[in-house]
């Protein structure tokens, strides 16, 4: 699969499955609409603000949103592979506090895919250093192996 392609799949799947979520989906008014980018290396990453309102301790950014980013992140690594799939777990490692107000990048990739399994982690990371990762085990939802056409 080309990386044209692999963006074109997140894009088709966002749009026909996702319009509405929290993280990435276009059609929510109080989403964070992230933009996930496929990179070579088949993982994707988005960056996100960190902005003060989603603060849950003063300065520090809210663990369901860090946790939401992350999941949202994998899924979308998954969407540039056409599968759509649903989170079973997800096992976060908090290593430093996400400091609200300063940029964050998020990446996610596939580590192991065994249909209709797949293990995917992700990180969070601010000023390249690690702030948060997470591991999740998605399976494939009824509308697998999607194409654009």
């Amino acid at each position: 699969m080309t990386t044209n392609s692999g963006r074109e799949l997140i894009k088709h799947l966002r749009k026909r499955h996702h319009s509405q979520c929290i993280v990435c989906g276009d059609s929510n008014g109080q989403g964070l609409h992230l933009d996930f980018s496929l990179c070579e290396d088949g993982s994707v990453e988005a960056s996100f603000p960190c902005d003060l309102p989603y603060q849950g301790y003063d300065g520090i950014l809210h663990g369901g949103i860090i946790s939401c980013l992350l999941d949202g992140a994998m899924t979308n690594c998954l969407f540039s592979q056409g599968i759509t799939a649903a989170t079973g777990e997800l096992v976060m490692r908090f290593h430093h506090p996400v400091v609200a107000g300063v940029p964050a990048k998020v990446i996610a990739r596939v580590s192991k895919a065994r249909p209709p399994l797949h293990l995917l982690e992700s990180e969070l990371t601010q000023d390249d250093r690690l702030m948060v990762r997470a591991t999740a085990k998605f399976m494939e939802t009824r509308w697998q192996n999607v194409s654009c056409q």
